[in-house]
């Protein structure tokens, strides 16, 4: 009989060694969910196939011309920026569903860059804490609210604009672009080299050259050679066993255990090495296989998150979750920050925590995957360290996997590492590159990630243009040409609600106003929302339409912006000044100055309002208008 595995993945022979005595546990009820749709879907594709097919026979003139696929727009028509990446007030808005976040860096930093990222379609602002400075941190997101966004825009009837400030930005309607810290998380490390003092030294293996491993304070003072080699983890000689790897500098030596001291305190760990190759001082250390018991935060971590809160990020991505007790101590200490930074005055009591992104990335983050995914505000598929830590040949799988279940639970998920990587160096993707990105799109992603690309390439703004522009060409294929994909990503979440029991009001609404907007082709579906709930509501049923959300605090808006098709706008007004029979109107007209609707356009309007007497209770409504 099989065991039971969150996600579908085959070890080599020698890592089944060490794995055969443990059972991956956990109910994997949501990736059965996930995979119980696919062959549904299947079908369904097969039967448009095979009508497709009928339909060419007797069409025997067709020209291939004629498929959609081959007769795409030019995707920049549908984008908020023209020539010179400037806004253009009077041309409908017509943005891409799927968001990109991007790492800002050394090459990106400074506001003349990143005002052209944030105009090419960045949405999220990714701070990389293994690197970032203090100084760096707050350049970045000072420099990120000084960027002119699409909420800039906003004029009066005659044209004109009225409350800019010198920045460019509207007083009135603010940018709201997101900011998501990633963490460095509790990773291995080898130690410092003898004699390196300068930190450029480096020691060369050799094929077939033999190795120690040690973890002792000696070994760590003394210096590491290439024949004993100190790693920063007491417990290595516990989880590793005869026929394991251990990998160092991102795999650019491959050791192999050919034997393990058991039995003491401070075991050594004999190796083998595979190929040659040299490293620096404080190489990372990979153990693909193996399950630590590291915390779900290192001591850098724990300030770097503090400190994050008190600059207001959004997000937080922390690195190497393990397990879901790790996402509840990475929040019970936010809610520990809140309270530590409220009495030095750097935080309102009542103000959102930043949202939990946990980064899976290791085997124990795979076999716990439902658990993670449960407990966390949204999932990152870290595809770098995942791609190391487990067989390579496994990680598209692993991705696909992870994102049908995110689908099934109504949360984002971000697809990230490597997806435009040769940009860093050229102005042009390769093919294997944007088509990893289309099927990122295909498979439901919520967002796709830049890194080093955007941090430190040389084309930072030519890369977020092309990733827009890819997501543009996979969205306008799966309406267009594809749809059982989009129809399939929502059958997930719709199974997992019956799993789920999920009868609430918001679902029920949700599902009526995407339903609605389908029936009458609308433009738009415009949600007021206080708390966020319902505009999260109804992108998980993924319409193929853009979700406006009207939202009176800032910190609401920025944290939607990880969920497909919402698209946030913070006006404090709308829901606490203008009666509720007004709003929907003022919504309407709004979005039309906004330029995603125009006139004659029809647009669902969705609201959740609070009771009005002792006799009712919270509600909420829908309305269906065309916009005047």
């Amino acid at each position: 009989k099989k065991s039971k595995t969150q996600l579908t993945l085959h070890y080599p022979p020698l890592a089944t060694m060490m794995l055969a005595s443990r059972t991956l546990r956990g109910g994997a009820t949501t990736l059965r969910t996930a995979r119980s749709t696919w062959s549904t879907t299947s079908n369904q594709l097969t039967s448009s196939v095979t009508s497709h097919d009928t339909t060419a026979t007797t069409a025997t003139h067709r020209s291939l011309s004629s498929r959609s696929s081959f007769d795409l727009p030019d995707p920049r028509s549908f984008m908020s920026y023209q020539d010179s990446l400037d806004y253009a007030k009077s041309q409908k808005w017509s943005p891409q569903l799927s968001k990109i976040v991007a790492t800002i860096g050394p090459t990106s930093e400074q506001l003349p860059v990143l005002k052209d990222v944030v105009r090419s379609g960045m949405r999220v602002m990714r701070l990389n804490f293994s690197h970032a400075t203090v100084e760096e941190v707050e350049l970045r997101m000072k420099n990120l609210r000084a960027c002119k966004g699409r909420h800039s825009i906003f004029h009066t009837e005659t044209g004109e604009e009225t409350d800019i400030a010198s920045t460019g930005e509207s007083l009135l309607h603010k940018n709201v672009r997101a900011v998501l810290l990633d963490t460095r998380g509790p990773e291995l490390r080898t130690g410092k080299l003898v004699g390196d003092e300068s930190g450029h030294e480096t020691i060369q293996f050799e094929v077939g050259g033999t190795v120690t491993l040690c973890t002792t304070d000696e070994v760590r003072d003394s210096g590491s050679t290439a024949s004993r080699l100190y790693i920063d983890y007491p417990k290595l000689h516990k989880c590793l066993v005869p026929g394991m790897k251990v990998l160092l500098d991102d795999g650019a030596i491959s050791l192999t255990v050919t034997e393990v001291e058991s039995g003491k305190e401070n075991g050594t760990v004999t190796c083998t090495t595979d190929n040659s190759g040299e490293i620096r001082s404080r190489a990372g250390v990979n153990l693909p296989g193996a399950v630590t018991d590291l915390p779900a935060m290192s001591a850098k971590d724990r300030v770097d998150i503090k400190y994050g809160m008190s600059m207001d990020v959004d997000y937080v991505a922390p690195s190497f979750i393990q397990n879901a007790e790790g996402v509840r101590e990475i929040k019970a200490y936010m809610e520990q920050c809140a309270q530590e930074l409220a009495a030095e005055g750097q935080w309102e009591l009542g103000r959102p925590l930043p949202l939990v992104i946990s980064k899976i990335e290791s085997v124990s983050g795979c076999t716990n995957f439902d658990e993670i995914l449960k407990e966390s505000d949204g999932i990152m598929v870290a595809r770098g360290d995942l791609g190391v830590e487990i067989p390579i040949q496994q990680v598209t799988n692993a991705q696909k996997e992870m994102v049908a279940a995110c689908n099934a639970a109504g949360k984002p998920v971000i697809v990230a590492t490597q997806m435009l990587e040769s940009m860093a160096k050229n102005p042009r993707p390769t093919r294997a590159e944007v088509a990893d990105v289309t099927n990122a799109i295909y498979d439901g992603a919520d967002c796709v990630m830049l890194s080093g690309e955007t941090a430190k390439g040389k084309y930072p703004v030519q890369v977020v243009q092309t990733m827009n522009e890819i997501i543009a060409s996979a969205e306008h294929f799966t309406k267009n040409s594809m749809p059982g994909l989009n129809l399939a990503a929502r059958e997930r979440f719709v199974q997992g609600q019956l799993d789920r029991s999920d009868k609430g009001v918001d679902a029920a609404v949700a599902k009526a106003a995407v339903t609605a907007a389908e029936e009458r082709d609308a433009a738009a579906i415009i949600v007021l929302t206080s708390q966020g709930i319902l505009p999260r509501m109804i992108s998980a049923f993924r319409p193929n339409i853009p979700i406006l959300a009207f939202c009176p605090s800032a910190k609401v808006a920025r944290q939607l912006m990880l969920n497909r098709g919402i698209h946030p706008i913070h006006i404090a007004d709308l829901l606490t000044d203008v009666s509720s029979v007004k709003r929907p109107a003022r919504a309407i007209q709004y979005a039309k100055q906004f330029g995603m609707v125009q006139e004659g356009d029809n647009v669902v309007v969705v609201t959740r309002e609070t009771a009005c007497d002792e006799l009712t209770t919270d509600f909420a409504s829908m309305k269906i208008a065309t916009v005047p």
